[in-house]
């Protein structure tokens, strides 16, 4: 064992049985935004010995108060190749799978697959769902986490803890994002240690186990809060699920929810244009045979849409996220 390890290994909690299960491990991490840089560059440096990283985004000057794993020279580059090549010069002995793309209900479970530990870093309330489904089909731990202006939380979910769904199983009726609402740098990374610290809790075997726990921080009053979801049930019935854009049918109805304004054209040529307020205002009687595919840019509106549906007694419903 080599030095660089020596201030960590020296714990009895770790030693080296436990340096040598940080080598073996393979961590999925998704987003490489304000979380995952501050993620990233402790998984890297504790010895995680193989970090994939999936994120579309390229790095723009407004990332960088908060992400500081970017310089000014990697701005309009892809965020998981900065990335890489900033967690390369920080340790060479840790190999970096970089994945220039979003993550979708399609690819997935096989990313979830391969990987003995999952982190959600994507700021994507559909991610997050999209990923813990996965994660329970796989039976792989979920460390999902989110900051919003002065306040953020972060979970241990699936495997042997229950799901994402579980503990929330309704979206919000509307979602903020940094952009819109605001977000302090030292609020993402104080949440963004505390994922990487799970993390490492979870490939040290650490006991208590921290699956089925959840912390909060209020970084305006200063106050850490938290609770057990050990025990939590599934939600039951059919859950609404993500399918990608690619898993449209032929056969589906498909209703963009977006304005015309948001988005003049839809993906999808024969869709329908509703708002979300109007078709929860009333019965749009829609037929009931073929399947109803409900799409928006974030996913909340094509939620609340399938509820409404759902009360209308249409119950063969999927979501599409858009994005930006």
């Amino acid at each position: 064992m080599t030095d660089r390890y020596a201030r960590q290994s020296v714990l009895p909690q770790v030693g080296a049985e436990g340096q040598a299960r940080l080598a073996a491990a393979h961590v999925l991490v998704v987003g490489a935004g304000g979380l995952g840089c501050a993620v990233l560059p402790y998984l890297a440096a504790a010895g995680v010995g193989h970090l994939a990283v999936v994120d579309p985004d390229c790095v723009e000057e407004s990332n960088l108060h908060r992400q500081p794993l970017y310089r000014m020279a990697d701005i309009g580059r892809p965020k998981v190749l900065a990335a890489r090549a900033a967690l390369e010069q920080l340790n060479p002995q840790v190999r970096i799978d970089a994945h220039p793309g979003r993550i979708t209900p399609a690819n997935a479970p096989a990313l979830v697959a391969g990987a003995g530990i999952v982190l959600d870093a994507a700021d994507s309330l559909a991610v997050t769902y999209i990923l813990s489904d996965a994660c329970q089909a796989a039976g792989v731990p979920l460390v999902s986490a989110s900051v919003l202006g002065l306040s953020g939380y972060v979970g241990a979910f699936c495997a042997t803890a229950p799901s994402y769904r579980a503990v929330f199983p309704e979206m919000p009726r509307t979602a903020g994002s940094c952009a819109q609402s605001g977000v302090l740098g030292t609020a993402v990374g104080v949440i963004g240690t505390l994922q990487a610290h799970m993390t490492l809790a979870l490939l040290l075997q650490l006991r208590p186990s921290v699956l089925g726990r959840l912390v909060s921080v209020d970084f305006q009053a200063l106050h850490f809060g938290g609770f057990s979801f050990a025990g939590a049930p599934e939600p039951a019935g059919a859950a609404l699920s993500f399918i990608a854009p690619a898993q449209v049918r032929p056969s589906d109805t498909v209703i963009d929810l977006r304005s015309r304004a948001e988005a003049p054209v839809s993906p999808f040529a024969d869709a329908l244009r509703m708002e979300v307020d109007t078709l929860e205002g009333a019965d749009p009687e829609l037929p009931r045979g073929p399947r109803i595919v409900l799409c928006c840019r974030s996913g909340v509106r094509a939620w609340r849409a399938a509820r409404a549906l759902q009360g209308y007694g249409h119950h063969d419903l999927a979501l599409v996220a858009l994005g930006e």
